[in-house]
């Protein structure tokens, strides 16, 4: 008899993600021998998901070529990716090495800054796993007033063209002002 499948045994345990390895051999037609094959599998409650990793490595089981040796390399090329995606760090526009190099190290300061900012923020908000140019454009370009009174301190964000966003007691005179300005004159053939 065979052993279940992961979708199978993720069903019978209802439960909701079911992580899982295996390995093969492989051989493709331009390739002069066998390679080893090690893939991923998780089952969820609404797909599978197989991720396949080749390797010339004999040592190790699958799981361990796959979760310690693939998924940090791709998280390590996924942050580098962003490194020069979001913050142009591959940009290297100086006729002078050092002004390139200086550049580098001002562009990885910036990074470190976003991703520190990213850490901090709490697990529960969508900003937490946010990328960085979602980071700048909610966080870091957010003009606000603060207003302390004795029991709390509140913080007024502004709009881009920099007016207040209207709060529960003045979003009625807001939208009767907007809505009173709204009518325009008009205009007279002569």
């Amino acid at each position: 008899m065979k052993p279940p499948t992961i979708r199978t045994r993720r069903a019978l345990e209802q439960k909701p993600v079911l992580r899982g390895c295996a390995e093969t051999r492989y051989q493709a037609k331009s390739w002069k021998t066998q390679r080893r094959v090690c893939a991923g599998v998780e089952a969820t409650t609404r797909s599978l998901d197989i991720r396949f990793v080749v390797t010339n490595l004999d040592k190790g089981s699958a799981a361990h070529v796959y979760d310690v040796i693939y998924c940090p390399r791709v998280q390590a090329e996924n942050l580098i990716k962003m490194h020069k995606s979001q913050l142009a760090s591959d940009r290297t526009s100086c006729r002078s090495p050092i002004a390139n190099q200086v550049r580098l190290v001002l562009h990885t300061a910036a990074y470190w800054l976003m991703l520190t900012l990213r850490e901090a923020v709490p697990t529960t908000d969508h900003l937490s796993n946010a990328e960085f140019a979602t980071l700048r454009l909610r966080l870091l370009k957010l003009g606000a007033r603060v207003i302390e009174t004795v029991s709390r301190i509140r913080l007024r964000r502004r709009l881009s063209r920099g007016q207040p966003v209207p709060t529960n007691r003045s979003h009625a005179a807001a939208r009767s002002t907007m809505s009173a300005g709204a009518s325009r004159p008009r205009r007279t053939q002569t």
